[in-house]
Parts: structure tokens; C-alpha cells; sequence
């Protein structure tokens, strides 16, 4: 399939989902969010990509949804608003459903909606140029999604600061690391290729042994600690 707002690749066992509308800040548009719907099931359908790394063009990472396009032309985002509403959502890896191993590698600013993507991954690698914001408070929005995925893997207290300061409060790459947001911070020249590395590591495992790991740790945050246990043996 091809692609209008996004890169789509394969390399040594590694797929690249890339955002590519640099112009409006990776925004997601109507387009884009039919599209990262297609990439991941693409990516995760193809038995030669055994991790997959979510990345983006320009100096922004991704701004949320595309407020230009809500307030001209709503009925282009008519679909995407009812799955919202209805927790129907297909942005992230999480929400579509995807299993193999999903690197975010944020190389800017990552707001709003935008968080999906960085929330749902399973590891995060950011840019010290990489920042994280929520401004949904800001323009009148409950923040939702976003906000209960990152509190279950950094502290509560620092996410609910950022949800409630809305665009006041900005979280750099350095505090998104020492929070558990992000597990590793390199320089922007080094993101890509630091990224390619840790890839190219998970990529050398056994592609059933981390589905099944990704779906058992997934899956403890569902439930309590015994259960968990319990389940995984099934899951395993």
C-alpha cells in the first residue's frame, strides 16, 4: 500500500512507521489516522518485521489531532470522533491490536493526542530535544486515554500535574526519563540510528516468545498482581 502521510519500511527484520506531514507538525488529519490504521496492520501482518519503530519526520513528533481540519471540515473526522466517543480508537500499536514489539523514538514535541502513540508503545526513546505536553484542559477537553496509560508506567502525581496544567506545564526528555516515560535519551543526530540499534537487538529474538510476553505484561495492567501470574502461564 502506499502512503500520503506516512513512510512505510523494512530493514534487517525492523518495519518503520514513520509520521511525515512535517509541515503541519505531524498532526493527525483525517488521512493520517486512516492510514496509521492500514501501516499497522501491515507492519504487523508481514512475517519479516519482528519489531516495529515509530518515529517521525521534522522537528515535531506529533501535535494530536489536526484542530485546522476539526474546526473547516468535520465531517472528515466524523468517523475517528465517533470512535472516540465510543473507545473505538486506532492510532497506537495498543489499539490496533498489534503484538510485536513497538519502539517509539520521539524526536520533538509530543502533545495531545499524540501521547496515544507514546503511551501504547512498549519501549520509548526520545531526543533531547523530545518534549511532552497535554494541553486538552486548555481548549475546554477532559483529557482521557492518553493520561490513564502513562499514569500506570510514571508516577500519578507527575501526569496528573501535566494533564491538569494543560499547556502551561511542559515535560522535557531528561524529567521523562528520570519519570519512567522514557527509558533511554540520546542526542537528536543519534535518535534514528539509536533507535535502528535497539531494534536490531530485539529483532535477533524468537517473534512468538516476545508476542506472548508483550501480551502478559500487557495484560498485568488489567488485573491485579496474582491474577496476572495466573494468567500468564496461559498467556506464556
Amino acid at each position: 500500500m502506499s502512503y500520503e502521510r506516512l513512510v512505510v519500511e523494512r530493514a534487517d527484520g525492523v518495519g518503520w512507521l514513520i509520521l511525515n506531514r512535517p509541515e503541519a507538525a505531524n498532526a493527525f488529519d483525517a488521512l493520517m489516522l486512516d492510514e496509521l490504521e492500514a501501516a499497522w496492520a501491515e507492519l504487523d501482518a508481514d512475517p519479516d518485521v519482528k519489531v516495529i519503530v515509530n518515529a517521525a519526520e521534522g522537528k515535531a513528533f506529533c501535535t494530536g489531532m489536526d484542530v485546522v481540519q476539526v474546526a473547516r471540515d468535520r465531517d472528515a473526522m466524523r468517523k475517528h470522533s465517533r470512535r472516540t466517543r465510543d473507545a473505538e480508537l486506532k492510532i497506537s500499536s495498543w489499539q490496533c491490536g498489534v503484538w510485536k514489539p513497538v519502539i517509539a523514538a520521539v524526536n520533538g514535541v509530543c502533545a495531545g493526542g499524540g501521547l496515544h502513540l507514546v503511551a501504547d508503545a512498549d519501549i520509548v526513546i526520545a531526543a533531547d530535544t523530545a518534549s511532552f505536553l497535554d494541553p486538552h484542559v486548555s481548549v475546554g477537553q477532559a483529557v482521557a486515554y492518553e493520561a490513564i496509560t502513562l499514569a500506570r508506567r510514571s508516577p500519578m502525581e507527575a501526569i496528573t500535574r501535566m494533564a491538569m496544567a494543560g499547556r502551561a506545564e511542559r515535560i522535557s526528555a531528561q524529567r521523562a526519563y528520570e519519570l519512567g516515560i522514557v527509558s533511554e535519551v540520546v542526542p537528536l543526530d543519534s535518535l534514528r540510528s539509536a533507535a535502528a540499534s535497539l531494534a536490531e537487538k530485539v529483532a535477533r529474538n524468537d517473534l512468538e516468545a516476545m508476542r506472548r510476553t508483550k501480551k502478559a505484561l500487557w495484560h498485568s495492567l488489567e488485573v491485579g498482581l496474582t491474577q496476572a501470574r495466573i494468567d500468564a502461564l496461559e498467556l506464556l
